[in-house]
C-alpha cells in the first residue's frame, strides 16, 4: 500500500520496546490496544538484539495491522522489512534509502530521519516517501539525541521539501497542536503513548481525536 493512501496520517505512533519493557508492558499488547484506538500506521522501533522472539513479536504487529488496514513500519532493518513486506523507516547512521530500495523494491513505503537543514536538503536526492524531522522537543528515548529543532525551525524546514513531513522527539498531546501549526504533517508520538494510568487505548483514541 502506498503512503499516498494514508496521508494526511497526523498520528503516527512508534512503538518502542526498551521503552515499553521498561514500563512493564508486553509490545504486542500495546500494538494491539493502538490498532484498536484506531491508528493507521505503527512503526516498530527495537534498537536492541534481534532475536527470535523479537521478530516473532514483529510478525504479530504486521499481522494485526494488515488485520486492522493499517500500514506496519519497521525501523531500522530493510531484511526484516521486506520479509514482513512491511514499510521501512532509515536512520541517517543506517542502510541508506537507495540501498533499501534494492532490497525492499520500488513499491516500498520509506521514511528517512533528518535532524537539520543539510539532512533535509540532502534528502531531496534520496528514494524515500517522507521524511521525519527533529527532535522537535528535548527527548529520553534516545541516548544521545541531536540537537532539538523547535517550532520555528520546523517552520522553516517545511517550506525546503515537498515529501510528507513527520516531526518526532518531545511530542504531547499538550504541544501537538502547536507542531502541527508549525508545518508538519504527522507527529510522531513515541513516550506520550504511554499514560500513567496504563491505558494505551485510551490515551490512543485521545491522539485520534485531537488529530482528526
Amino acid at each position: 500500500m502506498r503512503l499516498k493512501s494514508f496521508y494526511p496520517i497526523r498520528f503516527y505512533p512508534v512503538l518502542d520496546t526498551e521503552l515499553a519493557s521498561r514500563l512493564g508492558i508486553g509490545p504486542v499488547a500495546a500494538a494491539a490496544a493502538l490498532l484498536e484506538a484506531g491508528a493507521h500506521i505503527l512503526q516498530f522501533r527495537h534498537k536492541g538484539f534481534f532475536s527470535r522472539q523479537t521478530y516473532d513479536q514483529a510478525g504479530e504487529m504486521a499481522s494485526f495491522c494488515r488485520q486492522a488496514g493499517a500500514l506496519f513500519v519497521m525501523n531500522d532493518r530493510a531484511d526484516l522489512a521486506r520479509l514482513l513486506n512491511a514499510a521501512l523507516h532509515v536512520g541517517q547512521d543506517d542502510l541508506s534509502p537507495a540501498d533499501a530500495r534494492r532490497i525492499l523494491g520500488e513499491d516500498a513505503i520509506v521514511g528517512y530521519s533528518t535532524h537539520n537543514e543539510a539532512q533535509i536538503r540532502a534528502a531531496a536526492a534520496e528514494p524515500v516517501d517522507y521524511l521525519a524531522l527533529g527532535p522537535i522537543f528535548g527527548t529520553s528515548t534516545k541516548q544521545n539525541p541531536d540537537p532539538v529543532v523547535g517550532l520555528d525551525e520546523l517552520r522553516r524546514l517545511r517550506s525546503m521539501t515537498h515529501r510528507p513531513l513527520v516531526a518526532i522527539g518531545g511530542i504531547t498531546l499538550a504541544n501537538a497542536l502547536s507542531v502541527w501549526g508549525a508545518g508538519a504533517d504527522s507527529v510522531a508520538v513515541v513516550s506520550d503513548l504511554f499514560p500513567k494510568d496504563g491505558n494505551i487505548r485510551a490515551r490512543a483514541e485521545e491522539w485520534m481525536e485531537i488529530s482528526a
